[in-house]
């Protein structure tokens, strides 16, 4: 629905005159409203099967429009019809001679949309594709998303905020002296202006916003829950970029349009959250332009779209805070301590021996001379997060945090540490993400279930299989096997200090500590 219907003027709510108005006809219509339609047909079909009654039709009529009024829809047209012999679909029905309106396809013929209100909007054209088929030519091609543009017309890049002046407007069979919204061109400007695909041709007097920080709808599109903390991609017009769902602020009932209270967001349920992307883009309202607005989450482990959503307005903090520049950086801190900083992401099972091993690893590069940090799971839970608990959101945040943390300290020159399970490979992709290329060591500590469990120093499984302990990895929560880790510890055929010596070994080796 809310894929198929995003480019929508129209839509058409088809009603069954036995059963009225559901709460799939108030949760199509929320979205209809949502997505920003204007027009609504509500099509109340089977008046063969009430007797063609003219009370039934003004019930229906009368209930939804109650429901559409605190919605926003005020542009109905109800029609009564049958589909049985085309009553009032194409002819008027004698069957229902009360009924003066037009039938539904002459009603969709005739309905006025309105084709000149995105050509009233700023320009904006997000770049897909920098054309550049020998060196005198460099074109920016792309859908016009909004406004108007005309050859001199001065325009700013976004989010780099250079500006310059259209030179040509080429598109096939000879240069425009026009464009509008719809069209597919491709422009030149006057200056050699660096831009990419993703960035945002804006009128100069106009130009898009620039944020990394939102308020947005989402509306979920899949079994697996949106989690809060948990990474995905984010695509709007042609810029993708990283994303991660803060904690909804509420989930809406259709039914009520009731706000309620929601840690995450389940298959269809629809929620405002607050968003955060790895980089600044450029973007309008949802209600202002639908195509620079308007967005989809991907899952980055199997390209699917999760969740569409509606971007509201920039968080104001996304405007106030800055990067800020500082002399001392971790290309110094690394020098002074004579080491390049990296981190050591142990993960595996309860019990597996990532404590164990990240200990005695801290104790060898301490008697080398080095310098690092070990951050433990358990250490970790008793300040940082003692707020959160042991449900897969709390796990995911726990993570979140930590990696952040963790993060500070690769820029400190620190040889960071850090033992936990993290069951999830979203979030050590997410930690991966942070650093920069090589800063990383996914550490899998090796071990199979029935050897962690025998282990069980703290009881855990124990507890686990009588019950007493829920979401307990391994038990009743999965653990994801690194695919593709930097060291793998196999503990079956490793003990914890020879482990340890592989890992002190692979980091010589890697130019992390001198050999």
């Amino acid at each position: 629905m809310v894929t198929g219907a995003s480019t929508a003027d129209l839509a058409v709510i088809l009603i069954d005159a036995r059963k009225g108005v559901l709460t799939q006809t108030r949760r199509h219509s929320y979205l209809v409203s949502l997505i920003g339609i204007r027009h609504v047909v509500l099509a109340i079909n089977k008046m063969d099967l009430v007797d063609w009654s003219r009370d039934v039709f003004e019930r229906i009529d009368a209930e939804y429009r109650e429901f559409a009024r605190q919605i926003g829809l005020e542009d109905i047209v109800s029609i009564p019809l049958s589909g049985l012999k085309g009553d009032n679909m194409t002819e008027p029905s004698a069957r229902m001679p009360w009924y003066h309106g037009p039938t539904l396809m002459a009603f969709l013929e005739t309905c006025e949309i309105d084709e000149t209100r995105q050509q009233s909007l700023p320009l904006r054209l997000p770049v897909q594709w920098v054309n550049r088929p020998n060196l005198d030519f460099r074109g920016f091609c792309g859908m016009i998303a909004g406004g108007q543009l005309r050859p001199g017309d001065r325009v700013r890049v976004q989010p780099s905020g250079r500006e310059s002046r259209v030179a040509r407007i080429v598109a096939h069979g000879g240069d425009l002296p026009l464009a509008v919204a719809g069209q597919s061109v491709t422009i030149t400007l006057d200056d050699e202006v660096d831009i990419s695909r993703g960035d945002v041709i804006s009128a100069a007097s106009s130009p898009a916003e620039v944020a990394d920080q939102f308020e947005c709808t989402i509306v979920w599109m899949t079994d697996e829950p949106l989690l809060p903390g948990r990474p995905y991609l984010l695509k709007v017009g042609t810029r993708t970029v990283g994303a991660t769902v803060t904690e909804p602020k509420y989930k809406v009932n259709v039914n009520t349009l009731e706000h309620l209270a929601a840690k995450k967001l389940d298959l269809n349920e629809i929620g405002v959250c607050n968003i955060a992307l790895d980089r600044p883009i450029a973007f309008d309202p949802y209600k202002t332009n639908r195509e620079t607005g308007g967005f989809i989450l991907i899952d980055r482990m199997t390209n699917n779209t999760v969740g569409a959503g509606m971007l509201h307005f920039a968080l104001r903090r996304a405007h106030n805070i800055h990067l800020q520049h500082v002399d001392v950086d971790k290309k110094a801190r690394a020098e002074q301590k004579g080491q390049k900083p990296v981190l050591l992401w142990f993960t595996g099972l309860s019990g597996a021996g990532k404590s164990t091993i990240a200990n005695l690893v801290e104790k060898k590069l301490y008697a080398l001379g080095r310098h690092s940090y070990l951050l433990d799971g358990d250490n970790v839970r008793h300040g940082l997060n003692k707020d959160l608990g042991f449900t897969e959101a709390d796990r995911v945040e726990n993570i979140r945090r930590v990696a952040e943390v963790a993060r500070l300290m690769v820029d400190a020159g620190l040889i960071v540490i850090t033992a936990f399970i993290s069951p999830f490979r979203a979030e050590r992709r997410m930690a991966r993400a942070l650093l920069e290329e090589g800063e990383f060591f996914e550490i899998h500590v090796d071990t199979p279930l029935e050897v962690a469990e025998s282990r069980d120093v703290k009881g855990l499984y124990r507890k686990a299989r009588r019950g007493e302990l829920a979401n307990f990895t391994g038990i009743d929560s999965p653990y994801e096997t690194p695919e593709a880790p930097e060291i793998r510890l196999d503990t079956t055929a490793l003990g914890a200090e020879a482990a340890a010596d592989r890992v002190i070994e692979v980091l010589r080796e890697r130019g992390v500590i001198a050999g």
